[in-house]
C-alpha cells in the first residue's frame, strides 16, 4: 500500500478511469480513491464511523428532481430503508445522481447514496456504467447483514442500469428504475 488513499497497483487510463492492476475491475478515479481509503481501515469501529459520518452528509432528493410520493419506477429493489434514485442528464453529457432513503434508520443506505453521490456525479453515463455492486462488500465489509448486503447491491445495480439507459443500452435482467426524461 502507498500513500493513503493510494493503492500501489493502479493504473490511471486515458479515458480517466483508474484499474487496480490486482483486479480485472477499472472504477472512475473518484470511486477508486474512495475504494483505497477505505482499504487502509481495518479497525472495523473506524470503518463504521467513517460510514456513520457519511450518512450524516446524506441530503435528500431537491424537490425540483422528485416530490413525495415517490414514483414506484424509482424505487430500489429490494432494499430495506426504501431508497429511490434518480438520475439527470446534464448538457455536457455527464450525469447527476440523487437518492431518497424513507427509513429514518437507513444510515447504511445513506451513506452509500452520499459515497454516490459524490464519487460518481458529474461523470459520464459510460464510466458510471463501469461500477459494479461488488464495491458495497469493499466500503462496508461485515458492518452490514446480508439483508442489507443485498439492498445496497441493488442500490448500485440501480445506480448502473440508469447510466446504461442513458447510452441507450438496456441491461439485463431489467431493473424497474427508469431513468427520467
Amino acid at each position: 500500500m502507498g500513500q493513503l488513499g493510494r493503492a500501489a497497483h493502479r493504473e490511471v487510463g486515458e479515458d480517466g478511469v483508474v484499474s487496480d492492476t490486482r483486479s480485472p475491475v477499472a472504477y472512475p478515479e473518484p470511486l477508486q480513491d474512495l475504494l483505497d481509503t477505505f482499504a487502509t481501515f481495518d479497525d472495523p469501529s473506524e470503518r463504521a464511523q467513517v460510514l456513520i459520518s457519511f450518512a450524516d452528509a446524506f441530503k435528500p432528493v431537491p424537490p425540483e428532481v422528485a416530490t413525495r410520493p415517490f414514483g414506484k419506477d424509482h424505487l430500489v429493489p429490494a432494499c430495506e430503508s426504501e431508497a429511490y434514485v434518480w438520475a439527470r442528464l446534464q448538457p455536457d453529457g455527464t450525469m447527476d445522481l440523487y437518492f431518497a432513503v424513507e427509513n429514518p434508520s437507513g444510515i447504511s443506505a445513506k451513506a452509500l447514496a452520499v459515497m454516490l453521490t459524490k464519487t460518481l456525479s458529474g461523470l459520464t453515463p459510460a464510466e458510471i456504467a463501469t461500477v459494479s455492486p461488488e464495491i458495497v462488500e469493499r466500503l462496508f465489509r461485515q458492518n452490514i447483514s446480508m439483508g442489507k448486503g443485498m439492498g445496497l447491491m441493488s442500490m448500485v445495480g440501480a445506480v448502473r442500469t440508469l447510466a446504461q439507459r442513458a447510452q441507450g443500452i438496456e441491461s439485463k435482467p431489467a431493473s424497474p428504475v427508469a431513468c427520467p426524461e
